[in-house]
């Protein structure tokens, strides 16, 4: 059964000390060993980040926080892994963390609610779903005072991930935010190296493309486990509406770069869209 929360409450962790450490220490170390110094900033409208555990992903994801130029409100969209909770889930309470609590803002995600009715509030969503956790001490590093708007997404038709999108531009600019947003995703999972590396630079040049629908299509036509492909499907739709130009892929590895096993890997993509 799901673990059920009452609005009111601060979501605690559930990943800390298993996909990072829990220690403030420990984890600022590993931070700054995974955040290189990258003094030229992209003005980023989205990117893809991974989000395994630290020591597969890490530096993937690491890369892609020290070139986004820091912005007021991280829109993270992530994929429902539990299964639980409504298809279009936002939770508006604090996210208590390793290094202090982290701010929703629930102007900005009110703003989006009221401009679709697809979205709803549900915590069941995200007690457990750690796609959206593991951003977030990144976040706190580069971004220190930066507020969250966390929305799960399970699954949805080209009409609804249209809505979604519409509804999300047109609320950061109602609400005037500097605004970026994430999609949280994996590539290819547990594939050979050769196979894996073959479906994901299908995935990868799509968003590469800017093309949300060709990623939905190239993702279900030739079964690419993409966890997050509908999140970065909804960000590339916003990002087409908020005029990119342009996709830099970042840094590219997979799981077998951490355990020397090649048979069955799972791949990690950085790609930032701007």
């Amino acid at each position: 059964m799901p673990v059920t929360r009452r609005w009111g409450m601060a979501r605690d962790p559930a990943v800390a000390g298993q996909f990072y450490p829990a220690d403030k220490r420990a984890l600022l170390r590993e931070l700054e060993a995974l955040i290189p110094d990258r003094p030229d900033k992209i003005d980023a409208i989205g990117a893809v980040v991974p989000h395994a555990g630290y020591v597969y992903s890490g530096s993937v994801a690491g890369e892609v926080y020290a070139e986004l130029m820091p912005k007021s409100t991280y829109i993270i969209l992530s994929p429902n892994h539990t299964g639980y909770g409504a298809r279009f889930a936002a939770y508006r309470e604090p996210w208590r963390m390793p290094l202090g609590p982290v701010d929703v803002d629930k102007y900005l995600l009110a703003a989006i609610m009221r401009n679709t009715g697809l979205i709803k509030e549900d915590p069941a969503a995200h007690v457990a779903e750690h796609s959206i956790e593991v951003q977030l001490p990144f976040i706190q590093k580069t971004a220190k005072a930066a507020n969250i708007v966390p929305i799960t997404v399970r699954y949805g038709n080209l009409p609804e991930l249209r809505e979604v999108a519409d509804a999300i531009v047109s609320a950061v600019r109602e609400a005037d935010r500097e605004a970026v947003i994430i999609a949280s995703s994996d590539m290819t999972h547990y594939e050979p190296r050769e196979v894996a590396k073959k479906k994901d630079q299908m995935a990868i040049q799509a968003v590469l493309d800017l093309d949300a629908e060709g990623l939905l299509n190239v993702v279900e036509e030739n079964n690419i486990s993409m966890c997050g492909y509908i999140p970065a499907v909804i960000m590339l739709m916003c990002a087409n509406k908020m005029d990119a130009k342009e996709g830099k892929l970042v840094k590219y590895s997979d799981s077998g770069d951490v355990t020397g096993d090649t048979a069955g890997v799972v791949g990690y993509a950085g790609i930032i869209v701007y």
